[in-house]
């Protein structure tokens, strides 16, 4: 019963680096966007390939997490609110994109 428990621990911080490590990324590329405002010609087709690529990955991890049973209800806040921070972000870089694309 001891090693199941420091078993099920190892997981739980495990899972939070790993979730905090995508919202520190997320939290750079929302700088990155933000910054990008501020400069209109800056989404050149190299930067805008890669905030996407970007962006898609991050989607990827994100979606692709299941919610263990054995994880506090915060760690489902925190996973749906990183969600659903990503989907805006997304929306923020396609404003950026579509207004240098015309």
């Amino acid at each position: 019963m001891d090693t199941q428990k420091r078993m099920v621990e190892s997981f739980q911080i495990t899972h939070r680096v790993f979730i905090k490590n995508l919202i520190d990324s997320m939290t750079l590329l929302e700088k990155e966007i933000e910054d990008s405002r501020e400069i209109g010609s800056v989404c050149t087709g190299e930067w805008c390939r890669a905030i996407e690529f970007s962006l898609d990955e991050l989607a990827k991890d994100l979606y692709s997490i299941s919610e263990p049973r054995w994880m506090a209800d915060d760690y489902s806040r925190t996973l749906r609110n990183s969600r659903r921070r990503l989907h805006d972000l997304y929306a923020r870089y396609r404003g950026i994109a579509s207004r240098t694309e015309h």
